[in-house]
């Protein structure tokens, strides 16, 4: 049998998920172009850009 949560407990990720869809959803409706940019999305989703590509991100391997 499934555990029942409080009716009061919120799940902080799966609101900040739907707050984002939902500012996607209005950046798509006001928008003039068939679809929106996906620099348009990234700044909407507060997306940085893309991974460097140089490893710098990564974290360096263990060497003995």
């Amino acid at each position: 049998m499934p555990a029942h949560r409080h009716p009061t407990v919120q799940d902080q990720v799966a609101l900040a998920e739907i707050d984002l869809t939902g500012e996607l959803m209005i950046a798509a409706a006001a928008a003039s172009e068939d679809r929106l940019s996906t620099d348009r999305i990234d700044e909407l989703l507060r997306v940085a850009g893309p991974p460097r590509g140089d490893g710098a991100d990564r974290e360096a391997p263990d060497t003995p």
